[in-house]
């Protein structure tokens, strides 16, 4: 499990398997959010089903959120902002390799905590993604929020 801490309560990471279950609640994470489409990689990636039985007996919150680029809609990130709000702690994200969950988080960040985009984008950037090239993204789904 290669995750990469974002914030204090916040960390992303690639493809997590069930037996990383056990090793993110050892890390301290009470809450792992899939954000990878079951079937995605085809019949070797762990389904979320899989995933969640493995994270409940490891004593974490498990939230299945699958997200393509097509998919990204303000349902999802409020659902994303819910699960987040739910934690008991810190919260490990994934999907493939970290960004798609990364974006989630960003925009709920913006959409549903008032943080300012430039900060949350150089926050991305700190840990090694580039999420500038979004900003367009993040500022259009602001304007939506707010406009309600």
């Amino acid at each position: 499990m290669d995750a990469r801490q974002i914030t204090e309560s916040f960390a992303v990471a690639g493809q997590l398997r069930p037996e990383d279950m056990q090793a993110a609640a050892d890390a301290g994470y009470t809450t792992v959010i899939n954000n990878r489409p079951d079937h995605e990689g085809g019949p070797e990636q762990p389904t979320a089903q899989d995933c969640a039985q493995a994270a409940e007996a490891a004593g974490l919150s498990y939230h299945y959120l699958p997200m393509t680029p097509d998919q990204l809609s303000p349902e999802l990130v409020s659902s994303f902002q819910q699960a987040l709000s739910e934690s008991q702690g810190p919260v490990l994200a994934h999907c493939k390799s970290g960004p798609r969950s990364l974006v989630l988080w960003g925009l709920a960040q913006v959409c549903h905590q008032g943080r300012d985009i430039d900060t949350v984008l150089q926050e991305a950037h700190a840990q090694g993604f580039d999420l500038s090239h979004l900003k367009p993204l993040f500022q259009a789904f602001q304007q939506q929020t707010a406009a309600g």
